[in-house]
């Protein structure tokens, strides 16, 4: 098809009220004064059409490369309208894009392609001083110190004041074995180490927050020295309650230092409502959340384009090799889409006209050039895991991941009935009991009742454990399901072997810990702080595997969000690495009920 006359202007968007209108009179205005908008680009999309396929993440199967190749010329101008969007308006670079190829962006989330969203969680005092460039001083809640003990050091250029209420408090929160009591107890000695070999003057001033090694901390740390004297809270306000006396230091500190930014952070909802209803600027912590955004979380997948191999397969090389009894094909492709990609991550293409599909994960890259292998098909019965198939392609992904050997750390996430856990167990009985990869399998999960509390739990420690593992006794009832002809005896002795291979653990004893050669399964992870979590996850000793699954959206902690979690916090960190995968499961196979109650409750 010709590409439509060359304007002599660059397209511009236009505004509502500058739209053609039809009058009962004059004829509407022609369709084709439109087209200058699409055509613009036969003249400025020349240079910049290499850079379109940088975006792209979608594949078609390397035997239908000659096919490809006689279709190319058609698809030619789309990425064209991409590259006018480009250079038209680069504000709306992302929203053009993504409405020329949707599924891209929606599937396959990176971070190298979505910027940081900035939420409106900053008080309008604070973006003013960021707007002149001036410093601020941040007055800090309890809560902010006993959720991120480091807290004091991420304030950047700007200063802490710490009220002689939040001292108290944290004094009274220091006993205990709780997460909670160890972070006042360690907070008190970065202060301590912080106060030490200062004079008493020198307190007045502030102490430099860069004194124990922190560079990156250029403020100054003050402490209240002095009662506070001038304006006070409004009558009918307890003066005795700790969160009312911090209000008060914050506005009387904005009495004796009106030209400067003072600034509460609370964890506390009820604490920054009530700071707003009195006109003092408030905000969360929000130096602790990994992203802004949970739809940005890396999901692991990603779907490649229709002229994938087109762009990409130029100087293809393929080869086969035999790794454990499997056959995989390894393709080395070079092109700009190999930037986009990350090592571990999966790439699929499921044609349209009938094809055969093509699955594959990134296995090296090297700057433009990566090798992509095939993947095993766990849908097929031949390859069931334990009596186990892959029900969808997320699951396959899972599988994949699961039962790599060279893969130590896996984390799955998915809402309830994805089958995180059915898979978890499945690979790890075949590899502990088939293949005997590894001795047993640990489970473990971090007990965070969702209603009341039931109290104590009498008997050992997995007997104590047993309620909150539930969910694992209901799919090792799947999981035993043997052949009929072994009878009554022959299911109760796979019973008591599977069970004598899996032990069930609590958090509160992992510290210290070191496991060699063990499946460690770590359920609701998104109950986890960052901390916690890397507690676990350094108990790892040599030919461990450890498996973190949850679903972020069903967080029972107190002062966890979805950007906050120790789930998001390892999934963002560990993508990459060539000994680790992460997998979002996106369909539900436990029931027609299940599906149907997730989405319409």
């Amino acid at each position: 098809m010709p590409l439509p006359k060359i304007p002599t202007k660059p397209a511009t968007l236009l505004l509502a009220e500058d739209y053609p209108k039809a009058d009962r009179g004059n004829k509407p205005a022609p369709v084709a004064a439109a087209k200058p908008k699409l055509s613009a680009v036969a003249e400025i999309a020349a240079e910049p059409v290499a850079k379109a396929p940088a975006k792209t993440t979608r594949a078609k199967a390397p035997a239908k490369q000659a096919a490809l190749v006689a279709a190319s010329p058609q698809a030619a101008p789309a990425p064209l309208v991409t590259s006018h969007a480009v250079m038209e308006t680069p504000i709306a670079k992302p929203a053009a894009r993504g409405k020329e190829k949707q599924p891209l962006d929606l599937e396959a989330p990176h971070p190298a392609k979505h910027k940081a969203v900035e939420l409106p969680v900053k008080s309008s005092t604070s973006r003013n001083a960021d707007q002149t460039g001036k410093t601020k001083m941040f007055v800090l809640d309890t809560n902010v110190l006993m959720h991120d003990p480091s807290s004091l050091f991420r304030f950047e250029e700007h200063d802490v004041y710490l009220p002689m209420m939040t001292l108290e408090e944290l004094d009274d929160h220091k006993k205990g074995m709780s997460e909670v009591a160890r972070n006042a107890r360690q907070v008190s000695r970065t202060l301590d180490a912080l106060v030490g070999n200062i004079d008493d003057g020198a307190i007045e001033s502030g102490i430099p927050l860069a004194k124990l090694g922190n560079k990156d901390a250029k403020g100054r740390l003050f402490f209240q020295t002095r009662l506070q004297n001038g304006p006070t809270l409004p009558e009918g306000l307890p003066v005795g309650k700790a969160d009312n006396q911090i209000l008060g230091v914050v506005r009387n500190l904005e009495a004796e230092q009106p030209g400067r930014a003072i600034v509460l952070v609370s964890k506390d909802i009820n604490m920054r409502i009530k700071a707003r209803a009195l006109g003092l600027p408030a905000e969360d912590y929000f130096n602790d959340h990994v992203l802004e955004d949970s739809d940005l979380l890396y999901s692991g997948i990603v779907q490649l384009p229709d002229d994938f191999w087109n762009k990409n397969g130029k100087d293809m090389e393929s080869w086969q090799e035999n790794k454990n009894g499997v056959s995989s094909t390894f393709y080395r492709v070079t092109g700009p889409t190999m930037l986009t990609l990350l090592v571990n991550q999966f790439v699929y293409l499921e044609p349209k006209n009938g094809e055969a599909p093509f699955y594959g994960q990134v296995k090296q890259l090297n700057g433009k050039t990566a090798v992509i292998q095939t993947l095993r098909d766990f849908s097929h019965n031949k390859n069931n895991v334990w009596g186990v198939t892959a029900r969808n392609r997320e699951q396959n992904f899972a599988l994949n991941l699961l039962m790599n050997p060279e893969c130590d750390f896996v984390t799955l996430l998915g809402q309830a009935g994805t089958g995180k856990t059915l898979l978890a167990l499945a690979a790890g009985l075949a590899q502990v009991l088939e293949t005997k990869l590894y001795n047993e399998i640990i489970v473990t999960r971090v007990t965070v009742p969702v209603g009341e509390d039931i109290g104590f739990l009498p008997g050992t420690e997995e007997e104590k454990m047993g309620p909150w593992m539930g969910a694992f006794d209901d799919n090792l009832e799947v999981l035993n399901k043997s052949d009929s002809d072994g009878g009554e005896w022959g299911r109760a002795a796979t019973q008591d072997l599977i069970r004598s291979r899996i032990k069930i653990k609590s958090l509160n004893f992992m510290r210290g810990r070191t496991f060699v050669n063990k499946f460690l399964i770590i359920d609701e992870a998104q109950n986890l702080t960052p901390k916690q979590i890397k507690t676990l996850v350094t108990r790892a000793g040599p030919g461990t595997k450890i498996l973190c699954l949850g679903n972020i959206a069903q967080i029972d902690t107190p002062y966890l969000t979805e950007g906050s979690s120790g789930l998001t916090y390892v999934v963002d960190r560990f993508k990459g690495w060539s000994h680790s995968g992460h997998v979002t499961l996106a369909r539900g196979e436990r029931s027609r009920l299940a599906d149907h109650a997730s989405e319409v409750l």
